[in-house]
């Protein structure tokens, strides 16, 4: 992890459920894409994503600036709000920046170069930066008057970055109420006569 901004693209296309990578992605990065994918896939109903979307899409992720070499886990919860904002049609906040290693689960994992990354999020204008909460020791390496200019949100789950970095939280898929099959009619039994 060094000091630049990266821009993170996703789009869904008709396919069958692939992944594709493109931008010049390390091996790391490309199993935090990886990542990202199984998260969204498996909390799709919590996230409000018809889970069948996933049997007929192929995802397209892309890093721009894909001459430049990029790898490690550090752009995983970046790659699973893009995709979430992409499954959702819920946008992203244009004011944030983010760093943090995801896992399947959607737990938030400490980073490397937390005051390189927060740096040139400050440098690019952004005023929310949110980060795994067992990084927030290193923010003291981040002078005080950047500090002073964000807004450092401190994450441990996936629940926690897109309460902050989504316009609107997804709204969980409605579970279909189950009706009771139709009772069939009982036909009597003619009564029998006593002899």
């Amino acid at each position: 992890g060094g000091g630049d901004l990266m821009q993170i693209e996703i789009a869904a296309l008709e396919g069958k459920g692939g992944l594709q990578l493109t931008g010049h992605l390390g091996n790391v990065m490309q199993e935090s894409a990886q990542a990202a994918l199984s998260y969204t896939r498996g909390l799709a109903a919590r996230l409000g994503i018809d889970a069948r979307t996933f049997e007929k899409t192929d995802v397209h992720v892309h890093v721009a600036e894909g001459a430049t070499p990029k790898d490690g886990p550090s752009a995983g919860i970046a790659i699973a709000t893009a995709m979430v904002s992409t499954f959702t049609r819920i946008e992203v906040r244009r004011d944030v920046a983010m760093t943090g290693e995801i896992t399947l689960r959607g737990r938030v994992l400490p980073i490397g170069g937390l005051k390189e990354k927060v740096l040139a999020a400050h440098r690019a204008g952004v005023r929310t930066f949110i980060l795994p909460r067992k990084n927030a020791r290193d923010l003291d390496e981040v002078p005080r008057r950047v500090l002073r200019d964000m807004k450092i949100v401190q994450a441990d789950t996936m629940e926690d970055v897109l309460a902050v970095a989504l316009v609107r939280r997804p709204e969980p898929v409605a579970a279909v109420a189950a009706t009771p099959a139709p009772r069939r009619a009982r036909k009597k039994a003619p009564a029998r006569q006593k002899k």
